[in-house]
């Protein structure tokens, strides 16, 4: 009986979770609904490798010892190194080039265009060295190639080292920076002279007050301000009280203009005056009356005019000299 009873009761409990499960469920919510968890998504590759690839042709280069800012690995690759998505480089010894100037031209064409970015790293380790970088620049033009010349191992891995740290450099990175206020605007007028830096500046600011007061102060004035020392005033004096160089463009350019002329006396100081005698004697004869010249001795006048004149002349050279 107690069997009985006990499975009775079983199967009324049964019934009952029969009964709960069988209930509707509310509306937009599901009971038995599983927890759906994520997809884990992948993360978007950077577009270039993060080291320096170097090609096998590089192996036993002194340059590869001295990049020890950012890792490097041999690669297969067209060119000598690649330190860009789009940028590579080429290595190229002027003594090398000197035995083989076919290999430079070889190396190019196995490019064929594919980086924007063609940089020919030049090591400068012969003397003589004008004509073989002369015919690389005009090469360099023609096909589209960046120079740069270096003169040790540790400089040529510098600047492999920098392109491949400005890889995703923004412009912004090398642009100079606008001065935002006018005491910005007056320390960069005030800093141009190389000598003068910004606390010097911010000394000049404070004692004159304007910068008119700063342009007019006289060197023994100057000299009182803090940090200021002989050297500072002498080039802030040259700085402010110099002509511009514009006068000197137009003398220079007026200069072939007058190339055409005849020579001058060897009395260069006595020059202006010359000329406007000469002037106005062209001019009196120009315009003097036919019925004048006609009424005179035609040979007598003009010696006692060139007589008049070379003494004028004479007298002008006494005085001026």
């Amino acid at each position: 009986m107690d069997n009985r009873s006990r499975g009775d009761s079983g199967s009324g409990m049964e019934d009952g979770a029969n009964a709960q499960s069988s209930t509707p469920a509310t509306p937009g919510f599901s009971v038995r609904s599983k927890v759906e968890q994520p997809k884990p998504q992948a993360l978007p590759n950077r577009p270039g490798p993060s080291a320096i690839l170097v090609s096998t042709r590089q192996k036993g280069n002194p340059i590869l010892n001295h990049i020890k800012l950012l890792p490097w690995e041999y690669a297969d690759i067209p060119a000598d190194y690649v330190i860009g998505t789009t940028t590579c480089a080429l290595f190229l010894s002027l003594k090398y080039h000197r035995l083989h100037p076919e290999y430079i031209y070889s190396r190019v064409r196995l490019l064929a265009g594919k980086y924007n970015l063609r940089i020919v790293l030049v090591m400068v380790d012969i003397p003589n060295h004008e004509d073989v970088l002369r015919e690389l620049s005009k090469t360099s033009i023609i096909n589209n190639l960046t120079l740069f010349l270096c003169w040790s191992a540790p400089e040529a891995a510098h600047y492999l080292e920098l392109f491949k740290s400005s890889e995703y450099a923004q412009p912004t990175a090398i642009r100079t920076q606008q001065a935002q206020s006018y005491k910005e605007s007056l320390v960069e007028f005030v800093t141009t002279p190389r000598t003068i830096n910004k606390s010097d500046a911010a000394s000049l600011i404070s004692t004159f007050g304007t910068l008119q007061n700063a342009v007019n102060a006289q060197p023994e004035v100057l000299s009182a301000v803090p940090g200021w020392g002989e050297k500072k005033v002498q080039q802030w004096c040259n700085a402010v009280r110099e002509d511009f160089r514009v006068e000197t463009a137009k003398k220079a350019t007026a200069a072939p203009k007058n190339q055409n002329r005849a020579p001058r006396p060897q009395h260069a100081d006595m020059d202006e005056d010359e000329e406007v005698l000469r002037a106005v004697l062209e001019e009196s004869r120009r315009t003097a009356p036919a019925a004048a010249i006609d009424s005179t001795n035609e040979e007598q006048p003009s010696e006692e005019m060139s007589e008049g004149i070379m003494a004028a002349l004479a007298k002008l050279r006494d005085t001026g000299g």
